[in-house]
């Protein structure tokens, strides 16, 4: 049989077909547009995922046996609004994850409610990019808007909704609202009180791996796949990278250097960090995960390059450090706010210690150092809870740098395990529709038969004990400028 993955992210929808075997058969990528209203703001139209996820279905399994599609399931990006009226129509565009107008609302709801009851309610407080505050946003600016709600759904919900009928929300994805009582599995009813919206207004809550439905009948008939195809409802993106890279069951773990980055510990045990500087959330496999979040990862590598140098030619800028340990020069990776540990969106990008003789490799090497800093910001958190986590698999666009694994490694000294795909949030959707369709009895079973290690970096000692140096000066850093940060955004 065959398995599709479905991957919403930010830029565009990654669509990964796999046979019964684990084995990927082809990848279809389709770009949409971003839009930024105003500066800090961040929204997309949910009709285009809608039909670049339509094409790109289309155009992956032109060449398979179309009655072999068994499945299809999701990863996408999280904490996006999506609000549906009477007639589920899209009301306005999605409010995204990256999105920072909802300042006000975070702090009422850290500041008035209390960060102590939303933990109580939650498991986690307010940050500018979760979902609740979206709510109350448009409930103070856009009333009209708000009382056309009949549905509150997340992105990849949204598709999944679009193929099966049904208003569904999987455990993952749903934790990152500031909704759901991620211990217990449920709507908060507390916090649907506090934003003024009923459970009748949310979706139906499922484990990642379970059926929504199954392929509309239109739709069958358009994209010449079975009405039988089971519509799986998948995980938020990180949660399904983790299940694409095996970091599943207790106390695994996964770096994601996407467009922004993760630290993300897998445990069946729930549990929380009493800071709230880390996310406790629900995870795909049915069990529960930390993660920290970093709002800036390969995207701050991205920016250097392709706004600040002028370059394309990443490996290029990279083959000029032959120096790790030693720079002077160090980067805050802060381009959109910060989340994790520090729950600031005015924080800011700073580059610190540059002198006459600092040179574009010193800067370019600061830059991928400090997320690699941010992360271990995170990992600090873990550790102080009584988490031993001794390596790390690796995923997304910044992991397939050699030279990024390596830094990353002796900064967090732990090993780095490559995996044979990195297909992250597609490859684990496509297994989660296998899981629901029997292939395999569990996600821990699918991830042991399909994710492969080819290949661990090793943290050097030396190196190491150089970066622990270089890491105790970077965490003064944020501390000394934070105050700064408020003036000058």
């Amino acid at each position: 049989m065959l398995y599709i993955g479905v991957d919403l992210g930010t830029s565009a929808v990654k669509l990964l077909l796999m046979n019964e075997t684990g084995k990927i058969e082809k990848i279809v990528s389709k770009e949409y547009p971003l839009c930024f209203p105003k500066p800090g703001w961040s929204e997309q139209n949910p009709e285009d995922w809608w039909k670049q996820s339509l094409e790109g279905i289309k155009e992956l399994t032109a060449e398979c046996d179309k009655s072999q599609v068994a499945g299809i399931s999701f990863g996408g990006q999280m904490h996006g609004l999506v609000i549906l009226d009477e007639n589920d129509e899209v009301i306005r565009p999605a409010i995204l994850w990256n999105d920072g107008r909802t300042q006000k609302e975070t702090d009422y709801l850290n500041q008035v409610i209390g960060k102590d009851k939303l933990s109580d309610y939650t498991a986690n407080i307010a940050f500018a990019g979760f979902t609740a505050p979206k709510i109350l946003w448009v409930k103070e600016n856009e009333p009209e808007n708000f009382k056309k709600i009949r549905k509150i759904m997340l992105p990849k919900d949204y598709l999944a909704y679009r193929l099966s009928g049904v208003h569904c929300c999987d455990m993952s994805d749903a934790s990152g609202m500031l909704l759901l009582d991620v211990k217990n599995r449920c709507w908060s009813k507390e916090m649907l009180e506090i934003c003024g919206i009923t459970e009748e207004q949310m979706p139906t809550l499922f484990e990642s791996y379970e059926t929504v439905g199954t392929l509309k009948k239109e739709l069958a008939e358009e994209l010449q796949i079975s009405e039988t195809c089971k519509i799986v409802a998948g995980a938020g993106d990180n949660a399904a990278a983790a299940v694409g890279t095996g970091t599943v069951g207790d106390g695994r773990c996964n770096i994601s250097l996407g467009t922004s980055g993760t630290i993300f510990i897998s445990s069946k045990e729930f549990g929380v960090d009493p800071n709230n500087a880390l996310h406790a959330f629900a995870h795909a496999d049915g069990n529960y995960h930390l993660m920290g979040c970093m709002l800036s990862a390969a995207s701050c590598n991205k920016w250097w390059m392709d706004e600040i140098i002028g370059t394309k030619d990443y490996g290029k800028e990279q083959a000029e450090i032959d120096k790790l340990g030693e720079n002077k020069v160090y980067f805050l990776p802060y381009l959109m706010g910060e989340r994790s540990p520090h729950n600031n969106p005015n924080a800011r990008g700073t580059f610190i210690g540059l002198t006459m003789d600092t040179t574009r490799a010193d800067m370019t090497q600061a830059v991928l150092e400090g997320v690699a800093f941010a992360i271990r910001d995170s990992f600090e958190v873990a550790k102080s809870l009584g988490i031993k986590i001794e390596r790390t698999k690796i995923c997304g666009g910044g992991a397939k740098s050699p030279l990024w694994r390596k830094i990353i490694a002796n900064v967090l000294n732990i090993k780095v395990d490559i995996i044979e795909s990195e297909e992250g949030p597609a490859l684990g959707g496509a297994m989660l529709a296998a899981v629901a369709n029997g292939e395999f009895a569990s996600v821990e079973e699918a991830a042991e038969k399909i994710v492969k290690v080819i290949d661990t970096i090793e943290p050097e000692p030396e190196l190491a004990a150089k970066y622990e140096e270089k890491y105790r000066k970077f965490a003064k850093i944020y501390p000394a400028v934070k105050e700064l940060f408020e003036e000058i955004v």
